[in-house]
C-alpha cells in the first residue's frame, strides 16, 4: 500500500462491536430465532419470525429504534421483552465456538497497542453484551475502556464518542467502523473515519464521507503504517 498523505497518525483508534470487530451475524442470527420461537410462546408475538434481513440491516442502531423496525406492531412489552431476551440469548450463545471475531482482529489489535495506539470501544449495544463479547473473545485487556450506549445512555453514537473523547483527553483519534452513525460520530466530532466494508450490513451508500475504506481487518494496520505523523 502507498503512503498514504491524507492520513495522520493517530494517538487512538475508536472501534465499533459489530460488524466491525465481530462477527454478528454468528451470534445474533441464532438468538435471534430463538427470541422469536419464545415471543410466540408467551403471546407476544403471531405469525412468522420477520426476515433476518430485516434484523442485520438494522445493527448499529440502538435497540429501541431496532425494534421500531423489526416488531413494528409490536406492544411495549413485546419490546421490552424482546430487548431482555436478545441479551439474555447472546449472552448465552458467547458460550458456543461458532461466535466470532473477524479473521485477523485480535492479532491487529495486539500490534496496534505494541505501537502504543490507545485503542477504545463505542458501541451502541448494551452494556453486557458489548464487554461480554470483549470478555469471552479475550479481547478485553487490549482496551483501555468500552463505553456503549447502555451504559452512558447517550441518544446517539456522536454523543458516546464526544464523551469518551472528552473523559480521555484525547484530540486525534481514527474511529474505525461499518455504519453511518460511525462515519457521523467520527465527523461530527472533528476525527478520522475508518470505513470497514466487509461485514455486507449497510448499502453502498453506508460509508460515504469516510476517509479511507479498509475490506478486511488487518488492512487497519497497512493504513497506519503508511499514515503520516
Amino acid at each position: 500500500m502507498e503512503r498514504n498523505e491524507s492520513l495522520t497518525k493517530p494517538k487512538a483508534m475508536i472501534f465499533d462491536m459489530d460488524g466491525t470487530l465481530f462477527q454478528t451475524e454468528t451470534l445474533l442470527l441464532p438468538a435471534y430465532h430463538k427470541l422469536f420461537d419464545i415471543l410466540r410462546e408467551e403471546g407476544l408475538h403471531k405469525g412468522e419470525t420477520p426476515k433476518e434481513e430485516l434484523m442485520l440491516g438494522c445493527l448499529g442502531m440502538l435497540l429501541e429504534d431496532i425494534w421500531k423496525i423489526v416488531l413494528p406492531d409490536g406492544s411495549p412489552e413485546a419490546h421490552r421483552r424482546a430487548d431482555e431476551l436478545l441479551l439474555q440469548l447472546e449472552l448465552e450463545g458467547l458460550k458456543e465456538p461458532d461466535a466470532v471475531l473477524y479473521p485477523g482482529v485480535e492479532e491487529t489489535l495486539q500490534e496496534l497497542k505494541r505501537r502504543g495506539v490507545r485503542l477504545f470501544v463505542a458501541s451502541n449495544g448494551l452494556e453486557h453484551y458489548v464487554k461480554g463479547i470483549a470478555d469471552a473473545r479475550n479481547i478485553m485487556p487490549l482496551f483501555e475502556e468500552l463505553y456503549s450506549a447502555g451504559q452512558h445512555g447517550t441518544a446517539s453514537k456522536v454523543d458516546l464518542v464526544a464523551l469518551l473523547l472528552k473523559n480521555h483527553g484525547i484530540e486525534r483519534a481514527w474511529m474505525v467502523g461499518d455504519r453511518s452513525s460511525d462515519v457521523e460520530a467520527g465527523k461530527k466530532n472533528g476525527q478520522t473515519v475508518i470505513g470497514c466494508q466487509y461485514a455486507g450490513f449497510g448499502n453502498d451508500q453506508e460509508l460515504k464521507g469516510s476517509d479511507a475504506i479498509i475490506t478486511s481487518f488487518p488492512e487497519l494496520l497497512n493504513l497506519y503504517e503508511n499514515a503520516v505523523e
